[in-house]
């Protein structure tokens, strides 16, 4: 089926009027209905300790272990980025999103791709949309750029953009280092499997305010297809929910942390020590929220699989070896399956 455009969901309601079927779910479905859910505690990681070779360093080690290994996601302090910097990030996503319609289409997407300026994008007659509006880029590598979809307004938009993800770039490395000592394997066997040429994603996800929160979501259940995910959550509006051992919990908002899941790829090199959290986003009927999610995908041409340090008799091989899981996550996503049970053995 060919893929459909939808309007911007900004545009949807500026005349009032009503909440439009397609993004309704059904009774029951999902659980939208109840938006009461408790607050998980997800755990705070200083980055800067990452490294350190002290006692407090194996301490942080330990809580990362723990945090990926439960609830699959922590909240990252001392990551070495200032308070203002980070506000001048989220800034500039809120300032495009606040730009006339005619000046946003400029980078709308085109059908079949998922860069540029839109909304969910429409597989199935089925499909019951997210309620968000969304800016996709590609950061890296260089040669897949295309800077056509990068905004000229605000006009720091590209430096700043570039910056923050230079510094996520390093995270990533420290991340994937960290994650395998934290595992008492040899600290490259995650950044060997990672590749020379991996992609790093940037998505500005704008939820404008939705009538109804009780019927719809600004982002359907899904776990990622990364190895790691970085969020820089609204830091006055709530919205993010994890599933914890069959229920649902509101992610609290600790202000210029930067929020960290392992994403699907993590747990099968992990061969499942690590968790990849399913997580979802509601609305809410007064206010807009914002977010910048960056994903890090290891090079498609890269042979994917639990490192074999991991695989033992009380462990057994949990998922397969495979490249390019992400076109395997996204022929699984539209048929709403979950895609890492595809390649589990």
């Amino acid at each position: 089926m060919a893929e459909s455009l939808s309007k911007p969901v900004q545009e949807l309601l500026v005349n009032g009027g009503e909440l439009p079927k397609k993004y309704i779910y059904k009774k029951g479905e999902n659980g939208v209905a109840d938006a009461s859910y408790p607050l998980i505690e997800v755990p705070i990681i200083d980055m800067s300790l990452l490294t350190s070779q002290s006692a407090a360093g194996e301490e942080e080690l330990g809580k990362l272990r723990s945090a990926l290994g439960s609830c699959g996601c922590f909240q990252a302090i001392n990551h070495g980025m200032t308070a203002s910097f980070l506000d001048q990030v989220h800034e500039i996503g809120k300032q495009f999103f606040a730009l006339p319609p005619d000046e946003k289409q400029k980078y709308s997407r085109t059908v079949g791709d998922i860069e540029g300026y839109g909304n969910d994008s429409v597989l199935s007659e089925r499909q019951t949309l997210d309620w968000t509006d969304r800016l996709y880029l590609t950061i890296s590598p260089e040669d897949k750029i295309k800077l056509r979809f990068w905004p000229e307004k605000p006009e720091n938009f590209r430096e700043v953009l570039n910056e923050y993800t230079r510094n996520l770039a390093l995270m990533n490395e420290l991340l994937l280092k960290s994650m395998a000592k934290s595992l008492n394997i040899e600290e490259n066997c995650f950044l060997e499997q990672y590749g020379q040429g991996a992609t790093m994603t940037a998505r500005f996800n704008f939820y404008p305010p939705c009538p109804r929160p009780d019927l719809t979501l600004g982002v359907k259940p899904h776990a990622d297809a990364s190895s790691i995910t970085f969020l820089l959550q609204d830091k006055a509006v709530e919205g993010l929910q994890i599933v914890k051992d069959g229920q649902w919990f509101r992610v609290p908002i600790v202000p210029h942390a930067i929020l960290i899941n392992a994403g699907d790829q993590v747990e099968i090199m992990s061969n499942g020590m690590l968790k990849s959290p399913v997580h979802r986003v509601v609305t809410n009927s007064e206010r807009e929220r914002l977010t910048l999610a960056v994903f890090c995908l290891p090079d498609s041409k890269m042979e994917i699989g639990p490192v074999e340090e991991l695989i033992d008799k009380e462990r057994p091989r949990s998922y397969k070896t495979m490249k390019d899981y992400v076109a395997i996550y996204f022929e699984n996503y539209q048929l709403g399956k979950r895609p890492i049970d595809a390649v589990k053995i």
